[in-house]
């Protein structure tokens, strides 16, 4: 199992970092690596949606917002390769300076993967804290 933990701090309200945040129609500019986000179904605090990479693959997630206890929680779908498993929680917590978001992602290669678990876990937190930066960026921005 791998295990990633990226933050940073946004200065602005928690409603707006949480909103914005998980406004699934958004995650194309928020994340470098999506060229498509598109929201399949939502009810109640679940939405499910497809993403689509830079390289064209594409799966589904689901996404369970708990604004009132400040964290979601996702779990990819469909296709679940390359990964056995992937878990992840985002953490709102109020600091100095605005709103701590947190990313934790816990997940598991599929022994039939390009890559194991250890590289994807460094792929990850590259990718988390460049990420993190362009959603503290847009976010203060607007």
């Amino acid at each position: 199992m791998a295990h990633t933990a990226n933050s940073i701090v946004i200065n602005a309200t928690y409603d707006k970092v949480f909103d914005m945040s998980n406004d699934i129609s958004l995650w194309k500019e928020f994340f470098t690596e999506y060229t498509e986000s598109d929201v399949v179904e939502k009810k109640d605090n679940k939405i499910v949606f497809k993403l689509t990479h830079q390289n064209g693959n594409s799966w589904q997630s689901y996404r369970l917002l708990f604004k009132e206890d400040k964290f979601a929680y996702a779990s990819r779908m469909d296709p679940m390769f390359p990964f056995e498993y992937m878990k992840i929680v985002w953490l709102y917590r109020e600091v100095e300076g605005g709103i701590e978001m947190t990313w934790i992602q816990d997940f598991k290669m599929d022994k039939g993967a390009k890559f194991n678990d250890d590289q994807v876990q460094d792929l990850i937190n590259k990718h988390s804290k460049s990420n993190l930066l362009r959603f503290k960026e847009i976010i203060e921005k607007n």
